[in-house]
């Protein structure tokens, strides 16, 4: 048996899908992508780059992961840290996982996310 990996969802609030595409398209540069008919009332967006796709949910009661995070492969980390600063986004750097650099940055819903490449 083998397995892949086809998406990562993120819960949101109702209402923040403006906030939410600024940031993961303006900021990060991902893509939106149309969700199916059948889930588009649902709200939310889909974004993609490359061989990652990410998914935003609306979540009523929604509370932001702190600690669960996807980890996002990232070819230039340096240029990724700088264009978050440039945008008055917040990085913490992190030195615990061997083999890999690797930073730590939260969306405008305080999601926690990862950044890294292999060291």
């Amino acid at each position: 048996m083998t397995f892949g990996l086809h998406h990562v969802q993120l819960a949101i609030e109702p209402g923040s899908e403006d906030r939410c595409r600024a940031f993961y398209t303006g900021v990060l540069g991902l893509t939106e992508i149309p969700k199916p008919p059948a889930l588009a009332g649902r709200g939310g967006l889909w974004l993609q780059a490359g061989g990652l796709e990410l998914h935003l949910g609306v979540e009523p009661g929604f509370r932001p992961a702190r600690k669960a995070h996807p980890g996002i492969l990232a070819d230039d980390l340096d240029a990724l840290a700088e264009r978050l600063h440039e945008h008055g986004v917040a990085v913490e750097w992190d030195d615990g996982f061997p083999g890999h650099r690797r930073f730590y940055t939260h969306d405008p819903l305080g999601n926690r996310l990862e950044f890294l490449t292999p060291a």
